[in-house]
Parts: C-alpha cells; sequence; structure tokens
C-alpha cells in the first residue's frame, strides 16, 4: 500500500507554510492554486522543491512535473496536481520505508 494522499497533502502544506510564512495561514486544500490563492513567486517554487527534494528524494522531481505541462497548466497549478504527482512518484511499498 502506498502513501495516502491525505499524508501527502498535510505534509505539502506544511511545506508551504515553512516557505511562505504568514502568507500561508489560509487552510491549504487539494483545489488551492499555487499562483492565485498562495501567489507564490518563482523563489518559492525553488524553496519548495528543495523541500520535497529533501523530503521524498529523487523520486519527486518538481521542476520534471511542471516542464511536463504547458504554460496554461501551469499558471493554474493546483496542490492537488503536485500530490497526486508525490502519490504517483512514490514506490509502493511499505509506508515505514518512503524516505523521511
Amino acid at each position: 500500500m502506498g502513501v495516502e494522499e491525505g499524508d501527502i497533502l498535510a505534509e505539502v502544506a506544511n511545506m508551504l507554510r515553512a516557505v511562505l510564512g504568514e502568507a500561508a495561514d489560509e487552510d491549504i486544500t487539494m483545489d488551492t492554486t499555487f499562483r492565485h490563492d498562495l501567489e507564490m513567486e518563482s523563489i518559492d517554487i525553488v524553496a519548495l522543491a528543495g523541500r520535497l527534494q529533501a523530503r521524498y528524494g529523487d523520486a519527486v522531481n518538481l521542476a520534471q512535473f511542471v516542464a511536463a505541462l504547458d504554460l496554461e497548466s501551469v499558471r493554474d497549478l493546483r496542490v492537488g496536481q503536485l500530490v497526486a504527482f508525490i502519490a504517483g512518484a512514490l514506490p509502493e511499498a511499505d509506508p515505514d520505508k518512503v524516505p523521511a
């Protein structure tokens, strides 16, 4: 059984709060958009990518994920899309063996 999307959402939300500080005080859900709701800038994305790399290792490459999207999709990217990408990128293994 793989890691649950709800667990990944909680981790990503915590990472976003760490990167954005008070700007991310609102409830972060699967429908939260990076651009419109969180008003993330490119430097924030870089910081998030670093945290994702540290948490999930090479299995989750944010730059590669974003590069596969068209411009309109990048503009409208939602947290849930990132969560689904992470869930799909992680090996189907014991959750205790997912990199911490």
